[in-house]
């Protein structure tokens, strides 16, 4: 029979910061599986900083329409199928989040291991997350030996793998966060050599003070007075793997880019962005080797999960943008 779920859906598009009228609370019933297909029951759901930009009219991805569910990295139960290789009590990682229960063709999940981490490291640490992490590192920035990486953002969830990799790559790392707590957590907790709070001065100053011999790689998840700080400490033929723009993305309007673009004629610096869905054929190699470490606790990961199913999701997505969260932020469901 079919199941009664309740989804969260776009009421209206953001101007500016995230507003809880610009979501709507909405039931209806979730068909039983087709030949082919599954229905799961979700047990975590993820909120990331790139939703912001799919509640906008335009966006790299496809957009969040008006008036239908939001939609994103989830993990779940299986509760019925009508797909061979799937049964009840299967758990699986789906894009079918910001709903109870969702029926879904079963080519468009991917079972997770039992066992060894907890299921809601797939949406993280061993999922989308932690391979944003490892191809804007090792492929997009092409990390060398000897490099000195600067990676902004660093207490988030790809920005604290993106440091524990370089480590344990035998590389210098410096990072930036927004609290004194989350500087704490940075150098004690993972390891990095160098970190500092944003918010205590200029990002520039004290990016030299903590690199006054200057970096070779920046992983950026902030943009910005970061980016541009970036841009000033990095030797020539420095690389700069743009993965986000977090300082931006509530901007009612366009904000000026770097003021110091022409140091990059001069130092030869290569600055790219990327979209990870473009680097799927990464995902054997990053579950390899990403996942030994987890495995093996050298990777340490922390996730930032607030209790409350679906009704508390959009103030979990809206904390996230204020840098509410340390590592992973996640949605757990009764």
């Amino acid at each position: 029979m079919p199941y009664s779920s309740r989804e969260i859906r776009l009421a209206s598009r953001p101007q500016g910061e995230p507003q809880p009228s610009n979501f709507e609370l909405a039931e209806v019933d979730v068909p039983d599986p087709a030949e082919g297909e599954i229905a799961v029951r979700t047990t975590f759901m993820s909120v990331d900083p790139y939703m912001r930009g799919r509640m906008n009219e335009k966006s790299y991805a496809q957009v969040f329409e008006i008036g239908k569910p939001l939609f994103g990295g989830a993990v779940g139960e299986v509760v019925a199928s009508g797909a061979e290789g799937f049964a009840p009590g299967d758990v699986v990682v789906h894009q079918q989040g910001w709903r109870e229960y969702a029926t879904m063709p079963a080519n468009h999940a991917r079972k997770v291991p039992a066992g060894g981490v907890p299921e809601s490291a797939y949406l993280g640490v061993l999922g989308m997350t932690g391979l944003t992490a490892y191809v804007g590192l090792l492929d997009i920035a092409g990390l060398k030996d000897g490099d000195v990486v600067f990676v902004s953002g660093a207490a988030g969830a790809v920005g604290s793998l993106a440091g524990q990799i370089a480590k344990l790559k035998g590389h210098t790392v410096i990072g930036s966060a927004g609290s004194a707590e989350k500087v704490a957590h940075l150098v004690d907790d993972l390891g990095f050599d160098h970190a500092f709070n944003y918010n205590d001065g200029p990002v520039g100053k004290q990016l030299r003070a903590a690199a006054p011999d200057g970096i070779d790689v920046y992983f950026d998840n902030v943009g910005g007075e970061h980016l541009e700080a970036a841009i000033f400490s990095l030797h020539p033929f420095g690389r700069v793997a743009l993965c986000g723009a977090i300082s931006g993305y509530n901007a009612k309007e366009l904000e000026p880019g770097p003021r110091n673009l022409h140091l990059c004629v001069g130092n030869r610096l290569t600055l790219r962005g990327f979209i990870i869905s473009d680097h799927q054929d990464r995902f054997g190699d990053f579950a390899r080797e990403v996942g030994a470490w987890v495995a093996s606790g050298d990777v340490k990961f922390r996730e930032t999960i607030v209790d409350g199913g679906i009704e508390a999701a959009p103030q979990a997505f809206m904390d996230l943008l204020r840098g509410a969260n340390v590592g992973k932020m996640l949605v757990r469901f009764g």
